[in-house]
């Protein structure tokens, strides 16, 4: 028997990529799909469109039955879908962020505890195959005991052309939230030492100054379990045009207690120097792999979690981690 997915909202491009993942999966039978903003709902590609069965999540979730719940609307509104999807004993995937405050965090986690429901999150930096092969190398010990990580994740800030709701007050959530969630997911992935602590934490506003509550720049210090120490940068200050395939995108750099490890989104392997190396080594990526946060949840509602990479305590974890982090920056405006 296939797994019943309904889709509650399509206001950002990356639900689009779940639900290509979900009408591929022999395993998937897409049952309803809703869009409650009007001019959202008309602006959907056709193909999209003509799938729409329902205008009222609400009403979604009385008449139509399902198993899982895919949530796909604006940041602000997320947490407030899954709640009511757990309340109606769906299971939830959403795109990430999960949700915008820890007081939803709080009744989802509850929820999901209560009635044993599952939790996924569009984590999809575990497919990138360069991330992947320095995870292996980290593993292997190739660099020693990890002591820093340095990343960068800048994101073009697409003026015009990222959803409009980004920029009214109270929708997006804030920056650490929307872009740090992944480096909050794969540093643990990584290393294997989960994030103890947010030593510091500050956005702002500089480039969008047409907006000048979206605070586009974000950096972070924090420590990991083993003392190692993380900066992060999480703006959207990527050149326009260059955009997503610019080398800061992604880019992570471990220094160890025998060498160094660097990489990147958009690299093509890791670059590894040991102390015995007189020039760098270049370790080839990893085979691609595409939606392994989808293959994990589906393991995940089969009682078979032990197999998935990704699992709902972790999703759950990664967010709290991401939501306290932003939280942590109105000390330092």
């Amino acid at each position: 028997m296939k797994t019943r997915f309904a889709f509650a909202g399509f206001r950002h491009g990356h639900v689009f990529d779940l639900l290509a993942g979900a009408a591929a999966s022999p395993e998937i039978e897409i049952v309803a799909a809703c869009e409650e903003d009007e001019a959202a709902r008309n602006a959907l590609p056709e193909a999209i469109r003509a799938r729409i069965t329902h205008t009222s999540i609400e009403a979604m979730l009385a008449e139509v039955p399902s198993d899982v719940v895919v949530v796909g609307d604006y940041y602000g509104k997320r947490g407030s879908i899954a709640i009511a999807a757990l309340k109606a004993g769906r299971h939830v995937i959403a795109d990430k962020p999960l949700c915008t405050s820890l007081e939803e965090l709080d009744e989802i986690e509850r929820l999901s505890k209560e009635k044993g429901l599952a939790v996924g999150l569009q984590l999809d930096l575990r497919d990138n195959v360069n991330l992947l092969a320095l995870r292996k190398v980290l593993a292997e010990g190739t660099i020693g005991e990890v002591v820093t990580v340095l990343v960068t994740a800048q994101h073009p800030l697409n003026l015009g052309v990222r959803p409009g709701w980004y920029f009214e007050e109270g929708k997006h959530g804030g920056t650490i939230n929307d872009i740090g969630i992944h480096a909050f997911d794969i540093l643990p992935w990584l290393t294997g030492h989960r994030l103890t602590e947010v030593l510091a934490a500050r956005d702002w506003n500089a480039k969008a100054t047409q907006y000048p509550h979206f605070k586009e720049s974000a950096q972070l210090m924090a420590k990991l379990a083993n003392g190692a120490g993380v900066l992060a940068d999480f703006s959207y200050l990527a050149p326009t045009i260059l955009g997503f395939k610019d080398p800061f995108y992604w880019q992570i750099a471990c220094h160890g207690t025998n060498g160094v490890a660097v990489t990147g989104a958009n690299a093509n392997g890791v670059r590894v120097t040991t102390d015995t190396d007189e020039t760098p080594r270049e370790i080839p990526a990893e085979p691609k792999v595409s939606r392994r946060y989808l293959t994990d949840f589906l393991l995940t509602l089969q009682g078979r979690e032990s197999e998935a990479a990704l699992t709902t305590a972790q999703v759950l974890a990664a967010s709290r981690e991401a939501l306290q982090a932003q939280a942590a920056t109105q000390a330092h405006g």
